[in-house]
Formats: C-alpha cells, sequence, structure tokens
C-alpha cells in the first residue's frame, strides 16, 4: 500500500489527537459462548477487521442480543480496531463502515470502535486507507503494551495524531488508492495460485 500521508506533503494539514475529535466505545460485553450459537443479530468479528479495510456488513456472524440490552451499535463512519494481538505488528489493525447499516450491527467484545463527533470531518472510504498506512501503523503499534499478548492503552490511543485533509483532497486520495486496489486486486485473480 502506498504510504498515504505522503500525498499530504505539499499540503497544509491540520492534525488533531484522536481524543479531540471523536469517541471510543466498547465491543460487546456480558456474552457467553452460548449468545453465538443462536444469535438473533449481526456483529462484526475480530477476524472481519483484521482482515477488511471495510467492514463486511453481511458475514454470517450472529449472537443473541435481548430487546432492552444495552449494547453499542455500529454507524456508518465508525473505525472498528482490533484491541489485541499475539504479534505486536498486528495489534490496532483496522477497518471502516463505509456504508449505511441495513440493521443493528454490533462490534466482537475483542474489538473497541471509534466515532467522530463531526461526521463530516472524514470521508470514511479515506479512514479506510489512513489508518493502515504505514506510518499511521506504526503510530498504532506503539500504543501496545504486552509480552507474550499485546493490548492497546486507549489512553495512549486517543493521543494518537492524525492529518486532517480537505474533504477535496480526501477525495482525490481515495480515487487513486481505489484505482490502485482495485487493479492489485485484478492482477492477483489473474495470478494463479
Amino acid at each position: 500500500m502506498p504510504k498515504l500521508l505522503q500525498f499530504l506533503k505539499n499540503e497544509k494539514v491540520e492534525f488533531k489527537s484522536l481524543g479531540e475529535i471523536g469517541t471510543f466505545y466498547n465491543g460487546l460485553n456480558g456474552k457467553k459462548k452460548e449468545d453465538f450459537n443462536s444469535g438473533n443479530a449481526r456483529f462484526i468479528s475480530y477476524m472481519n477487521v483484521f482482515n477488511n479495510l471495510k467492514a463486511n456488513l453481511n458475514a454470517n456472524d450472529f449472537v443473541k442480543v435481548l430487546p432492552n440490552e444495552k449494547q453499542n451499535i455500529i454507524y456508518l463512519g465508525d473505525i472498528l480496531f482490533t484491541n489485541s494481538s499475539e504479534t505486536h505488528n498486528e495489534v490496532g489493525m483496522s477497518c471502516v463502515i463505509t456504508q449505511e447499516p441495513l440493521e443493528n450491527i454490533y462490534l466482537n467484545s475483542f474489538c473497541f470502535g471509534f466515532r467522530f463527533n463531526d461526521k463530516g470531518l472524514f470521508l470514511p472510504d479515506f479512514t479506510k486507507y489512513l489508518f493502515r498506512d504505514e506510518a499511521v501503523r506504526k503510530q498504532i503499534i506503539k500504543t501496545a503494551n504486552g509480552v507474550t499478548r499485546f493490548n492497546i492503552s486507549k489512553k495512549k490511543f486517543q493521543n494518537l495524531p492524525i492529518p486532517l485533509p480537505p474533504l477535496e483532497i480526501q477525495n482525490t486520495i481515495v480515487e487513486i488508492l481505489d484505482k490502485l486496489d482495485s487493479l492489485i486486486n485484478d492482477l492477483n485473480q489473474g495470478i494463479p495460485a
């Protein structure tokens, strides 16, 4: 993946910490193993977050959620992060909600979400690249602690500085990276395994 921040090197871009521009929320809580056997509501799994730039909202991952139960629902523009990993370099992987969910969808308990206070600050398709950018990933990894299992420190994570480019620049970057991503996928499909 190209270094996204290189696109911004000639622009005057303001940086702010995540804690200044949004709020964090937790994934599912109070769930038992049997709640995942006969689920009535979709949830975004750890692997869905880990493997995708944008969340697969149609994955067949279900959990039992009662009507009066208080759980956090994901929304368009939310950024989802893996909270822990056995490998230092794989902690804090992200995916983004790039389309409006058509039903209540929840986040698994091994991840956490981030929601911008101002929904118009970022294009969701821009943030899917931003939080997977090499320079941003290095900063995310620095927020993790551990020896055999690495966990994100939310206190450190909320201080993570990110660029706030104008929407026009975000859109230009998305167009370029989407074309590149599509080309790479086409090439990969044409290469025999």
